[in-house]
């Protein structure tokens, strides 16, 4: 009987231990998470100096007065083995200050600090993986004053997704410091069904490469284009809200692509309220890959608090209208051109009502009036009372904010 007494006890505490830390930190990414990311750039090739070079130029080209707050490092910032005690360590030869002191570097600079693990025995280059080491690393983390966490899905055969981060997650809620969890699963296991109380935000595909329209083979896996990665996010966009995002993966702006597929990919990861997550050399920016990385207009779509991801509303020979709601009645409207030649959109307003089922929410223009501002250009374009024409190039767009 007493056995059964304990028995019962210690299932009442598993599981009142498991309602009261179940959850992720609810508060944080309320709005998409902004940031830079080490990886499309250098891969593994970091150390402190460029890191910290880095740092300052995030700060001085303008990008944290656009919004941009995390600075991530990705796979290669550790040894190749733990310490004795089984803790990870920052290479010493990159680091030869410790991790510790290149956080604090970075909050100093009113920034916060992301760093990378993986959820498999090793991470996808060849670093210690945290399978088995989860409540001991969320601890390490929180000491250095980790603020945000990319999880990898490398090296993983056998292990079951949900239960590899959900464990992860309650590893970072137990050491007590809030961070964001990003679970970069590459949308194998369909986090979006079931992540939304275990992280902020999870990837939706597998990697992206600075290409506009077609994948590249890369032998054993595929990197994805911009557009084949946009088709895979309108049949989930019901999944993501504040503190809980889609992630299309990082951006690809200024890494190779031509500007109007620069501006085309910006936009239409704001549309779909993307965490954006820069991943080209600040060092080397041009003046065109700051105006479109740090364009405050398509920025505050992106960050737009009712946290709805854009549908896409119409589609024909190329063109195709992608609609986001925002707050206070307005809509974003982005207009696609996918084809290969330039094309005139000819858009009569008043013989469409624009319906986002999934939310809701109806555009009349039989009813409403709404002024059209272009989010490029900065021009002021009319109103719905009129048709909507102009011409737009191939593989590039026009973003219209609407105004009562």
């Amino acid at each position: 009987m007493n056995f059964i007494k304990s028995t019962v006890l210690a299932v009442l505490i598993g599981l009142f231990a498991n309602t009261t830390y179940a959850q992720k930190f609810e508060e944080l990414a309320q709005t998409p998470p902004m940031g830079w990311n080490s990886w499309n750039t250098f891969q593994t090739n970091i150390d402190e100096p460029l890191l910290k070079g880095m740092v300052d130029t995030y700060v001085s080209s303008g990008m944290k007065d656009a919004g941009y707050t995390y600075f991530v490092l990705d796979d290669g910032w550790m040894s190749m083995d733990r310490d004795k005690d089984g803790n990870l360590v920052a290479d010493p030869k990159k680091f030869p200050n410790g991790m510790k002191e290149f956080a604090d570097y970075v909050h100093s600079k009113g920034l916060k600090f992301g760093i990378y693990n993986c959820a498999g025995t090793k991470t996808c280059a060849g670093y210690p993986g945290t399978r088995g080491y989860e409540y001991q690393d969320a601890r390490l983390y929180a000491s250095w004053g980790v603020d945000y966490l990319k999880f990898d899905w490398c090296n993983t055969d056998g292990i079951n997704a949900k239960e590899a981060y959900t464990t992860m997650s309650l590893a970072i809620r137990a050491a007590g410091r809030p961070i964001v969890f990003s679970l970069c699963e590459w949308g194998n296991h369909q986090p979006w069904r079931w992540a939304k109380d275990v992280g902020q935000l999870w990837r939706s595909t597998g990697d992206i490469y600075a290409g506009f329209e077609k994948n590249l083979s890369k032998g054993s896996w595929t990197a994805l284009s911009v557009l084949s990665i946009l088709d895979k996010q309108d049949s989930i966009r019901q999944y993501a809200g504040p503190g809980h995002w889609n992630d299309p993966d990082m951006l690809e702006v200024g890494n190779g692509m031509k500007y109007n597929e620069d501006k085309a990919h910006f936009s239409l990861w704001c549309m779909l309220a993307a965490p954006l997550m820069a991943g080209n050399d600040l060092r080397k920016m041009s003046d065109q890959t700051k105006s479109i990385l740090t364009n405050k207009d398509l920025i505050a779509v992106d960050q737009d608090a009712l946290g709805i991801e854009a549908f896409r509303y119409y589609a024909f020979d190329g063109i195709e209208i992608w609609v986001k709601p925002l707050s206070n009645n307005e809509v974003a409207v982005c207009f696609l051109n996918r084809s290969n030649h330039p094309q005139t959109v000819n858009y009569n307003w008043k013989g469409h009502v624009i319906s986002d089922s999934v939310n809701k929410i109806d555009y009349n223009f039989n009813v409403d009036t709404y002024k059209l501002h272009d989010l490029w250009t900065k021009k002021e374009l009319g109103t719905t009372a009129k048709s909507f024409e102009q011409t737009i190039p191939s593989d590039d767009v026009v973003v219209l904010r609407l105004t009562k």
